[in-house]
């Protein structure tokens, strides 16, 4: 099993755009990928588990990141929850992640009458991975932050749901679950991004999703997951699309490199079908 150590969030960091250009990225230590540190909590440091301290990207840091992109084209990347709840626990993991992440963008959109169906669905789905007690103390102050119109009280109970499951799966030393929660948050965020830049396209904006890291972070856990997740065919091929997407995302040393409109357009369908492909459950 695989696990990630950190350090605390240096202050600076939390004051840095998601997207925004990194000079270096951390090469894996003993194999093991390390997070970008702006995407991580302090509060993600597990000391109170008998385990080593682990940690996922937060999907509320991702998410954080889009308000530099507004306004956001939610008809355009709108998503369906599936009537049918996926059979696997790897399938179900990156579902949650896949509900969080639209938390996020309900909140954004200040449309919270979609709150309540989806606190349902994240109920449901707590419940079929095994942390149902953990995601139910969430979905009652998701119901009522809505309910009082308390958006960013909404959004901490978000991110607290993603870190509650995660405990509950460290705890069962089930990290994997844990890393692809955080996935599939991180691939509805980049889908959404790439579209809202292509909408209303500037070389700015466009900028803010070159981020090369976090690209290499997830195409590297995915090499790391247990072979039966990792050997699934629709796994192998999000790892070849996300290792040419870290490639496409490198810019320059003296970062003079412009994205282009064509640039931007690669980028949001390798999202598209990287969203497609971690849709595709173990039964199809």
């Amino acid at each position: 099993m695989k696990f990630i150590r950190l350090s605390l969030l240096p202050l600076l960091l939390l004051t840095t755009p998601l997207w925004a250009q990194k000079d270096d990225i951390e090469e894996p230590e003993n194999g093991v990928p390390i997070a970008p540190e702006d995407l991580l909590d302090d509060e993600h440091v597990r000391e109170e588990l008998a385990v080593n301290d682990f940690t996922a990207p937060s999907i509320a840091k991702v998410f954080d990141s889009l308000q530099h992109l507004a306004p956001l084209p939610m008809a355009d990347v709108e998503r369906k929850i599936p009537e049918r709840m996926p059979l696997d626990r790897a399938d179900l993991a990156i579902e949650i992640g896949f509900l969080i992440a639209d938390g996020f963008l309900i909140v954004q959109a200040n449309d919270l009458a979609k709150v309540e169906p989806l606190a349902k669905e994240l109920s449901r789905y707590g419940k079929a991975l095994g942390a149902g007690e953990r995601v139910a103390r969430h979905v009652t102050s998701l119901l009522e932050s809505a309910k009082n119109n308390k958006p960013d009280q909404l959004k901490k109970e978000l991110a607290a749901t993603q870190k509650d499951v995660e405990k509950e799966l460290v705890a069962l030393r089930d990290t994997d679950l844990a890393h692809l929660i955080s996935l599939g948050g991180w691939l509805r965020a980049l889908h959404v991004a790439s579209t809202a830049v292509q909408k209303q396209y500037s070389p700015a904006r466009a900028k803010e999703l070159m981020r090369e890291d976090i690209a290499d972070y997830y195409t590297e856990t995915l090499g790391t997951l247990h072979p039966r997740i990792s050997e699934r065919p629709n796994f192998v091929e999000m790892r070849e699309i996300m290792s040419g997407l870290r490639n496409e995302m490198v810019m320059d040393e003296e970062e003079k490199k412009v994205v282009t409109e064509a640039m931007v357009a690669s980028i949001l369908a390798k999202s598209a079908k990287l969203v497609t492909l971690a849709s595709k459950r173990v039964e199809e």
